[in-house]
């Protein structure tokens, strides 16, 4: 059996190349010389990057079977996320790789700024004792403020408290009373701007906050202050702080990242009051160690099929402990109901009730509609294009959760309405200490059954001798029954029979007993790999 192919473009950690192991057949190619890049990508599975290698939309057409599409740090400026959601590509990146080494290295340039370090040290090795020239500021009862008060904004408001500093943010999505619990008071840009003697920069790079901190910006700010930047280049306006340094608007600046890199030529090089580092936030042994292995963790879960809480184009975020088990079970039910639908719903709900109910589900419905249309499309269906593949096809999908669950302690049900106003659905819970998957529903029948790797389920009218022909039609085919239930609503009504059996069965046989025991429907459902 062929190993999937995961093709490493740059530089990946020995620790995340150790995490893939012997299970995938590693490449390596130089992910900047596209001559050499395009073409490597004919049988790639999946595709591991840096910050140099563009994957755009002529990369992802170059790669038929690529399934995941993994970026070793933070950043995603260089995939185009649309351009792999609309061929069914997972990315994924390390958000949480650099977040230590960000935040330490805003501190650093912080204090650097404050106390003239690198000038300083610059003039002392140039055998200049200049010890007036480059007095600096202390911390103790400054205010800094912090624009974004995400995860690396959060690392830097911690470590700023010990310094004796007034910390002030702004985050237009973050509540006040959270940002009270860190002790943080959340104020506008405008306040922030106005009232702050350090400003730094903890912003995504967006249409949004691209010349954030212009010209107009920097004339609000108190000519004391200094600005800080260990996000993305661009935010604020290098030209505008040239200017306002210069003309003594502002005090100074650490500045890490910049508009277009690598840079070796910037006005902003010339200011003896700016302190500069060519992009080091991430730039520590650990944090790209960290990259490595999350990354190469998460090329693993995505080539197994398995949900990835790292992927950036996947609904529904991290899954709770509780809520993984489900996914299988999930998916499986979405299966088992287009074998019994035989066509795809006008409108589909994928109901979670019980105590799973109060956590973050929204990925079982995802798991749920990736089993839907796998039996349905030639191509492979991922977490990531199954919502588009509803949507194409006019699929109306709503999660519905509740906490009451009478019958089980959690149960999950995918119910849809067809075309011609039949309404199919199947239920499935995970039973025990073991958390032994089991369908308990089927069209309103109560069973309870293993979902092995080849079902049957007939629906016909209740009458003595019904199970013992298809016993008998089965055997006559060499097919042994594993297990079999029978249920019905009431004697003489409707009933439902539910077969695992150990092989196949062939579409003629299912044929074959629907029409001597007068089914009302035969279905087989195939859930081998």
């Amino acid at each position: 059996m062929n190993k999937p192919v995961v093709l490493v473009a740059e530089e990946l950690s020995e620790a995340g190349l150790a995490v893939l192991g012997a299970d995938f057949e590693v490449r390596h190619t130089d992910g900047a010389d596209r001559a050499q890049f395009l073409p490597a990508l004919a049988d790639v599975d999946a595709l591991i990057v840096r910050s140099a290698t563009q994957v755009d939309a002529e990369a992802i057409a170059h790669a038929p079977k690529l399934r995941v599409v993994a970026r070793a740090g933070v950043g995603l400026d260089n995939v185009d996320v649309e351009a792999a959601t609309k061929a069914g590509v997972m990315v994924v990146n390390a958000p949480t790789s650099n977040i230590t080494s960000a935040a330490e290295h805003t501190v650093a340039l912080i204090l650097a700024s404050a106390r003239n370090v690198p000038q300083a040290h610059a003039a002392l090795k140039g055998g200049e004792w200049k010890r007036s020239k480059y007095t600096g500021v202390e911390l103790d009862e400054k205010v800094v403020a912090i624009l974004g008060l995400g995860k690396i904004g959060q690392l830097v408001a911690q470590r700023l408290q010990p310094f004796g500093v007034e910390l002030i943010a702004y985050d237009p999505y973050l509540p006040p009373a959270r940002a009270a619990q860190m002790g943080v008071r959340l104020v506008s840009l405008e306040e922030a701007l106005r009232e702050a003697d350090f400003i730094t920069v903890h912003l995504p790079k967006s249409k949004e906050t691209i010349g954030l901190i212009g010209d107009k910006e920097l004339r609000i700010v108190k000519p004391t202050a200094r600005l800080i930047n260990v996000a993305r280049g661009g935010i604020i306006d290098e030209n505008a702080l040239y200017a306002a340094i210069k003309e003594g608007r502002v005090a100074g600046a650490g500045i890490d990242v910049f508009p277009k890199e690598p840079v070796t030529d910037s006005p902003l090089f010339e200011l003896d009051q700016v302190v500069v580092t060519p992009h080091l936030g991430a730039s520590t042994h650990e944090a790209q160690e960290k990259a490595g292995t999350q990354v190469a963790r998460s090329v693993k879960l995505a080539l197994a099929g398995e949900f990835v809480p790292d992927a950036v184009n996947v609904q529904g975020g991290a899954v709770a402990e509780d809520v993984k088990p489900g996914l299988p079970l999930a998916e499986k039910l979405g299966r088992v109901f287009t074998a019994l639908a035989g066509e795809v719903a006008t409108k589909l709900d994928v109901e979670v009730r019980g105590e799973i109910a109060s956590q973050d589900v929204r990925v079982l419905e995802l798991a749920a509609l990736k089993g839907v249309f796998t039996d349905v499309v030639e191509d492979s269906v991922t977490y990531v294009n199954a919502p588009l593949l509803a949507k194409d096809r006019g699929l109306e999908v709503e999660l519905v959760t509740s906490a009451e669950s009478p019958d089980w302690r959690n149960v999950v049900t995918v119910r849809g309405v067809l075309a011609d106003g039949r309404t199919v659905s199947v239920s499935g819970t995970l039973s025990g200490p073991r958390q032994i998957t089991k369908i308990v529903e089927v069209n309103g029948y109560q069973i309870e059954i293993e979902p092995t790797d080849h079902l049957s389920f007939f629906t016909y009218s209740d009458r003595p001798g019904v199970v013992g022909v298809v016993g008998r039609i089965l055997g006559d085919h060499g097919i042994n029954i594993a297990s079999m239930q029978v249920a019905r609503h009431a004697k003489g009504g409707k009933a439902l029979i539910a077969l695992t059996v150990d092989t196949a069965i062939p579409a003629d046989v299912v044929e074959q007993i629907a029409g001597e025991i007068g089914a009302e429907s035969g279905r087989s459902v195939d859930l081998a790999e």
